[in-house]
């Protein structure tokens, strides 16, 4: 009874350093972060200043996410705050390692694992806040068909006396080819122009939002 059980516990370490050993091999075919700092130097080039990065991994499944905080170069004191995510799921990670080792040698992966990546525009709350509808059709101009957006808001009242002030938040989602980013092609050159793009449209506007302008 106590050597099987001493079996069975060899064999659970067995199968845990296979895991650690196999998710090495992964980073290798790509290194994600790596990509993360490649894309931040890409983002300055195109505009922007970064403010800060985050590296979140949860203990459990092991899912990262990096998080980068931007500004365009212009607007670095406000009022206008960029959000860029990336999310990691280690087992697309995994099974693009098993694809890339399959493959015949001087083929190209195949391009169907991807990762999320997510923009995120966020302003303070506006007591003069756009109408939603017209600010998605004049945003679906500014973004165009390869950049979609999302347009949403929260309104909220200071106190029962006081007009509602709107919290409003655009998104955008994209999606990162690791096919791609194994060929060094993904640098999201006109992701990041469309994102600028946005980021003007939204600062342009904020002053009337936000009852600034004389």
């Amino acid at each position: 009874m106590l050597a099987r059980l001493g079996d069975n516990r060899r064999n659970q370490a067995d199968v845990a350093c296979r895991g650690v050993t196999s998710s090495f091999v992964a980073m290798a075919v790509i290194d994600v972060a790596g990509y993360v700092a490649e894309l931040k130097d890409h983002a300055v080039d195109h505009g922007f200043h970064v403010h800060d990065e985050r590296h979140l991994v949860e203990t459990y499944s092991l899912h990262q996410a990096w998080e980068v905080d931007l500004h365009p170069e212009e607007a670095c004191n406000g009022p206008l705050d960029l959000h860029l995510a990336l999310e990691v799921d280690p087992r697309v990670l995994l099974s693009f390692e098993d694809a890339v080792e399959e493959l015949p040698e001087g083929a190209d992966p195949p391009d169907d694992y991807h990762f999320p990546l997510t923009f995120t525009w966020a302003l303070p709350p506006l007591p003069h806040g756009p109408d939603l509808l017209r600010l998605a059709i004049d945003l679906a101009g500014v973004g165009g068909v390869d950049f979609p957006l999302e347009v949403s808001a929260i309104d909220s009242y200071p106190s029962a006396t006081d007009p509602p002030e709107r919290k409003l938040t655009v998104i955008a989602h994209q999606k990162i080819s690791l096919a791609r980013v194994l060929a060094g092609e993904e640098m999201l050159c006109e992701v990041f122009d469309h994102a600028l793009d946005v980021s003007k449209y939204l600062l342009q506007a904020a002053p009337e939002w936000l009852g600034q302008e004389h």
